[in-house]
């Protein structure tokens, strides 16, 4: 993705420039609430836009503030990695017995540089409920367990393997889930906007284990 959006915060001119933007954008009807009338809100979106690579209308229409908290939409981390040229075949395999709290996903792909396939995290029933995710009033998991697998998996591949991409933040599913926790929110954000100067563990395997 590219577009010719400003970083708002790299100069004076550069501000100035993003602050008129703003002001235009903070007055349309068709963007999210927290948008609408807050220049603030909209000149941070434009910054994000400009250092993530795509439109800042499409970065505002997925950036959820929660809990005063940037997020990315889990759809927009899925679109996001699989159009940013570094992987191909992204996918999520499901494993265990569907139902029990074995049941899991992991999100996988091929690393286009080495034709290597790259490994999220293991995610299952059984750790949503230990991290407290699934008993959450509110919650999705117990009636979408498939589809907050696939997300999740998605979050924890993108702060492994593209943090640099999405600032390492986490999604807003993710973030709603650990909403009651304020302090592990605390920690959680701050290890997700370090995360992208470390670099990806080595976690590869041939292309041969697919078949």
């Amino acid at each position: 993705m590219s577009n010719n959006a400003i970083q708002a915060y790299q100069n004076a001119d550069n501000f100035a420039l993003a602050q008129r933007m703003a002001t235009s954008l903070a007055a349309s009807t068709v963007l999210p609430p927290q948008y609408q009338n807050n220049v603030a809100n909209c000149l941070v979106a434009l910054d994000v836009a400009a250092r993530v690579g795509c439109s800042p209308f499409l970065v505002m229409q997925n950036l959820d503030i929660i809990h005063g908290r940037p997020t990315w939409n889990s759809k927009f981390i899925i679109a996001t990695l699989n159009s940013c040229g570094r992987f191909r075949d992204l996918r999520f395999d499901f494993f265990g017995d569907e139902g029990k709290d074995s049941f899991g996903c992991q999100c996988t792909a091929v690393d286009v540089a080495t034709g290597e396939i790259v490994k999220g995290e293991r995610i299952t029933i059984e750790m949503a409920k230990k991290e407290g995710w699934y008993t959450r009033s509110g919650s999705k998991w117990p009636t979408m367990p498939r589809q907050m697998l696939q997300y999740r998996a998605a979050s924890f591949f993108s702060r492994i393997y593209a943090p640099d991409i999405l600032f390492g933040m986490h999604s807003a599913e993710e973030m709603r889930d650990i909403s009651s926790e304020p302090n592990r929110i605390k920690t959680e954000f701050a290890e997700a906007i370090v995360v992208e100067t470390k670099p990806a563990p080595e976690n590869k395997t041939s292309t041969d284990e697919l078949f």
